[in-house]
This record gives structure tokens, C-alpha cells and sequence, in this order.
């Protein structure tokens, strides 16, 4: 069995994943969240950040690339080799309509003959393994035999497939029915994502393709930051195992953020996901939501952790 955490834009970067990997591990793979290679060719602040070395330490990185150019793949899967990756993942599955709407994400599966090209070039030109996150098309889900055809000619580290199509966004259930045929027809190693809230969804999903080992999590961490080692050893979610990941990932936002309203956004977006693992949690979480200053997030959390239990 592998696990692996997803790469969320905004929200999993080097910051939640040391805390996690600290505080809770069992996490096989921690997807960085997109580079998005720009006209000059250089790694925004942000993205040299969550790709340093340094910021990576005790856990096995992949950094993830959001582009339909050849020449800005190599480029980038050039500069992520020399800080010693050795994996680079593709993102074909952003539905976000401000990167579909550039062909890029789920927006390049769209294009398959393009497509094609791209990864013909790329496997070519690249030094390093790659792996490739997808949906199973833009418009339709019958997309997919096609743009698995064209897979299957690559060697693939892994396929993660997320079987929603483009349109769906986060809507709608993901289709097993095309991951099925995807388990009979791949010639590459599969990864499923999608909708592993808890560890329950994991079971069925691991039920219905037990010929799968490797999956991947996304909101389901960050409702249940102990769900991995939950699912791997049995280790229900603690409140106090919580409480360090918590104020471990509050203090490292303190040290590189600037100013209160950019922590207290990070934490109010990560809340927004964690407030109902607690009983009774309705009332601290809007006064989380309508914190201001740091002092008033603080006091509401402190009581949310006194008075209230786990539940997960």
C-alpha cells in the first residue's frame, strides 16, 4: 500500500507538509503543488520555497509542473533535477477555468493529438521519471480511452487519475466505471484520486479495485491530518496529536508570512475543512471565520481544543 497527499494550490505547501510529515507521517509521496513556469524562466518566491531541499527534509517530495510547452517542461524538470529530484509530475488535471481556458491542467486533454506531441517530446528530452496526474477528459468522460492510448505509449512512472472530467470541478461522483477500465487497460502503474474523505471511502474505493495499491488524498487530509496513519496503522486522530500539528503549522506561518491577515487566512482556509472533525463546532467556527487579530483566533481556538472533542 502507498498513500500519498495531493498537491493543493495554496494550501499544501512546505509549511502544511512539514508539519504533517512531522506530527503524523505515514505519507508515501507529498505532491508539491504546481510550478507554473513563466516568459523568464525563473521560480516565483513561492515555488523556489516549496522545492528547496531544506524545506523538504524527511519526506519524499515530487514537484508537479502546469504547463503545455515543451520547452518550459524541460526547462523546469532541468532546474528541479540540479536541487536532486529525480520525479517530476505533470499536471493534466487543474479544472480551474482560468488555467483550462489556456490549455492547460484538464484544459490540454482537450487537445489529444497536441497532447500527444507534447509527451513525445518531453519523455525525450527530460532526464528524470514522470509521472502525470489527470482527469479522464474536459467535456466527456468517453475521452478517456483516447487519452489513454496515448498514455500507454510513455513510460509513465504512475498514472493518477482522478476520475471526474473537467466540467465536474469537484462536483458530481467520480466515475469508477472509466477507472475500471482504466485498471484493465493501463500499461502503466495506476494511482487512484478522488473523494477519500475518510477512512472508510478508502475501503470501499480499496474493495471495488483491489488490484490498486497506490492512492492518493487530498481534502480528506486536511478534514483528518492523521488519515494516512490512520488507514496505515490503526492510529485514530488524537486531540493532542492535533493541537501540535496546529500549533506547529500556526508558528511556522508566523515566521514567513507577513502580518496577521495572511496567517490568519491560511489558518481560517484550513479550518474551514478541519472545525467539523470537533463536536459541536458551529460556534467556534464562525468566530474563527470573524477573527481579525491573532489574539481573538488564538482564544477561540484554545476553547474550541478545551471544550470540544474529537471525532474522527
Amino acid at each position: 500500500m502507498k498513500l500519498y497527499l495531493a498537491p493543493l494550490e495554496g494550501i499544501t505547501g512546505h509549511v502544511f507538509r512539514r508539519a504533517l510529515c512531522t506530527c503524523f507521517g505515514s505519507v508515501d509521496k507529498y505532491f508539491i503543488p504546481f510550478i507554473k513556469p513563466n516568459q523568464r524562466g525563473h521560480l516565483s518566491s513561492r515555488e523556489r520555497q516549496d522545492v528547496l531541499p531544506e524545506n523538504n527534509k524527511g519526506m519524499h517530495a515530487i514537484p508537479q509542473i502546469l504547463t503545455n510547452s515543451v520547452e518550459d517542461f524541460v526547462r523546469t524538470a532541468g532546474k528541479l533535477e540540479k536541487y536532486g529530484y529525480q520525479e517530476i509530475n505533470l499536471n493534466l488535471g487543474c479544472p480551474s477555468g482560468t488555467v483550462v481556458s489556456k490549455g492547460r491542467g484538464s484544459g490540454f486533454l482537450a487537445f489529444p493529438e497536441e497532447l500527444d506531441r507534447f509527451l513525445d517530446a518531453v519523455f525525450e528530452q527530460t532526464n528524470v521519471a514522470i509521472s502525470i496526474k489527470t482527469r479522464i477528459g474536459k467535456e466527456s468522460p468517453k475521452e478517456f480511452a483516447r487519452l489513454l492510448e496515448i498514455y500507454n505509449r510513455y513510460p509513465v512512472r504512475e498514472l493518477i487519475i482522478h476520475p471526474r472530467i473537467q466540467r465536474d470541478v469537484y462536483k458530481n461522483h467520480p466515475d469508477w466505471e472509466v477507472f475500471r477500465e482504466a485498471c484493465e487497460k493501463s500499461k502503466n502503474p495506476l494511482c487512484y484520486n478522488g473523494d477519500l474523505f475518510s477512512e472508510e471511502a478508502y475501503e470501499r474505493a480499496a474493495k471495488a479495485f483491489p488490484m490498486v495499491d497506490t492512492w492518493m488524498f487530498g481534502r480528506g487530509i486536511l478534514m483528518n491530518p492523521g488519515l494516512c496513519r490512520q488507514i496505515r496503522q490503526g492510529i485514530r486522530t488524537d486531540k493532542e496529536t492535533l493541537r501540535r500539528f496546529h500549533d506547529q503549522l500556526y508558528g511556522d506561518y508566523q515566521e514567513v508570512l507577513p502580518g496577521a491577515r495572511t496567517i490568519l487566512f491560511k489558518m481560517k482556509e484550513l479550518w474551514s475543512f478541519l472545525a467539523p472533525a470537533f463536536t459541536n463546532y458551529e460556534k467556534y467556527a464562525k468566530k474563527i471565520k470573524k477573527a481579525e487579530k491573532l489574539g481573538a483566533y488564538e482564544e477561540t481556538v484554545d476553547a474550541l481544543f478545551a471544550e470540544q472533542s474529537v471525532r474522527l
